[in-house]
């Protein structure tokens, strides 16, 4: 069965700890979906746990990541790597409530090209997670949300659906932490493409350390908080800049099977 949605989890040496988020996806998504768990090398050692999972139900898929190094190439490459019309990117932590990537992808079915899932529309909650970070987020999701008017109020979230053709006719600049999500939020922006939310109850990983660093990724995400405030661009625009700065690699899987877009 052709999937709907793909749903792309990068993962970096998480172990058993995998185990409980993959099942619960497993058990919470009710579309026909493959679940591509996205790593860096061979050796990481949440690739067995995987695998094993793997062998009893053929949704899961390990993909190895050739673009570099680190959560932004991983997603860019797990979407690449997608079959489905919907890419869904979630955590391999289980901050996110994996009952909702459903509902993301069918806001994408309808024809938004980035479904947010937000903590700080009415309904949505953030619980824990460093003071700062939280600050920071939520003054930028709402102020993109007031000012550039982005369709979410939670731009840097990375729990998001998206148009996998979208996402391939704009490209992802992105190459170090996790703004791909305010990224293609910000794009979708400037070319007039519809943005939607539904809210989320978020809740800090319980399983596990973050190396996430405020500080090493701030300057990429106020790159993309800037660039949501920019005049309206058409696809020709877009197409050049990406053409620019697009990648010769593509997943070879994809290559394989002749998918490429």
């Amino acid at each position: 069965m052709t999937p709907r949605v793909s749903v792309v989890i990068p993962v970096y040496n998480e172990g058993a700890d995998v185990v409980r988020h993959l099942e619960r996806i497993l058990r919470e998504v009710m579309l026909p979906a493959e679940i591509l768990v996205v790593h860096d090398m061979p050796e990481d050692t949440t690739v067995p746990y995987a695998e094993k999972l793997a062998e009893h139900d053929p949704r899961v898929r390990t993909v190895l990541n050739t673009y570099g190094r680190g959560p932004a190439n991983a997603i860019r490459f797990g979407i690449d790597a997608a079959t489905a019309p919907v890419a869904v990117v979630t955590m391999a932590d289980g901050c996110d409530d994996p009952r909702q990537i459903d509902d993301l992808a069918r806001l994408v079915d309808r024809g938004v090209v980035v479904a947010a899932a937000s903590r700080y529309m009415p309904g949505g909650q953030q619980v824990g997670g460093p003071r700062f970070k939280r600050m920071a987020s939520r003054w930028a999701g709402r102020t993109l949300w007031w000012l550039a008017r982005v369709g979410t109020r939670d731009a840097t979230n990375s729990f998001k659906a998206y148009d996998t053709d979208f996402v391939r006719e704009v490209g992802i600049e992105s190459r170090t932490g996790f703004e791909i999500g305010i990224e293609l939020t910000a794009k979708a922006t400037r070319m007039r493409r519809p943005v939607a939310e539904i809210p989320t109850i978020w809740l800090d990983r319980q399983l596990g350390q973050s190396t996430f660093d405020v500080g090493r990724f701030m300057p990429s995400y106020l790159r993309w908080y800037l660039f949501a405030f920019g005049p309206r661009l058409t696809e020709e625009q877009l197409a050049v800049r990406w053409a620019a700065r697009k990648p010769d690699t593509v997943p070879a899987d994809r290559d394989k099977e002749g998918t490429s877009k």
